[in-house]
């Protein structure tokens, strides 16, 4: 039998992320997660907010472990994952684009979630990230991202300075982001912030919010 897969930093940080994910989704009933991983997120976010029908996504080569996690717990608000990358190129996106149906209705998602993706894609398949957010977000949706940042182009701990090498050694693609270049892509598509959180383990939670129109 294949094992699940399985990421220690996911049980670290599930509880912090959590509380703030249930501060701020009480009202939210369809949220896609960006960059699912493991899957550990979404049955332990889902179990928790019963409610919320959690839609994992991420490269097809991660939907059967994914799959595995979500069979095991048998959730009712965790449909099947879906195949999701963030695409760059003349038409920057996120494709294939999931039917907008499973969100409940032709509006898009109400919230949109990713945890730890940032600092692990390209640049350009950041931009390509935020570039797809409009075609899946209802107005007024939250976009909420969890991870590492820089501010004002300064590492915030020396940890994060070292991991920030340690990524860059493995891909001299990746790497911690700066929160106003990320901030500045959000903007760009009508999100505004609305929250920066300080979470354990040198880690923010970002939340931002689509605007009208």
């Amino acid at each position: 039998m294949t094992a699940k897969p399985y990421s220690e930093s996911c049980d670290r940080n599930r509880e912090p992320i959590l509380a703030e994910l249930q501060r701020h989704l009480g009202d939210a009933r369809h949220l896609l997660e960006i960059g699912s991983g493991t899957g550990q997120h979404a049955v332990h976010f889902a179990a928790a907010m019963p409610w919320l029908r959690w839609q994992a996504s991420d490269h097809p080569d991660y939907l059967p472990g994914i799959g595995l996690w979500l069979q095991d717990a048998a959730l009712p608000n965790t449909p099947p994952a879906i195949a999701l990358q963030a695409v760059a190129g003349e038409t920057p996106g996120l494709q294939p684009l999931p039917l907008l149906p499973q969100a409940g209705d032709a509006s898009g998602f109400d919230a949109v979630f990713t945890a730890n993706t940032l600092h692990i894609m390209g640049w350009d398949n950041v931009q390509a990230l935020f570039a797809g957010l409009p075609a899946l977000m209802a107005p007024q949706a939250l976009f909420i991202a969890y991870g590492p940042f820089n501010y004002g182009g300064a590492f915030t701990s020396d940890s994060n300075r070292n991991f920030d090498g340690w990524l860059k050694a493995r891909d001299p693609r990746s790497g911690i982001r700066d929160f106003e270049a990320v901030d500045a892509l959000a903007h760009a598509q009508g999100l505004m912030l609305r929250e920066d959180l300080t979470m354990p383990a040198n880690n923010r939670l970002l939340i931002w919010q689509r605007m009208p129109g």
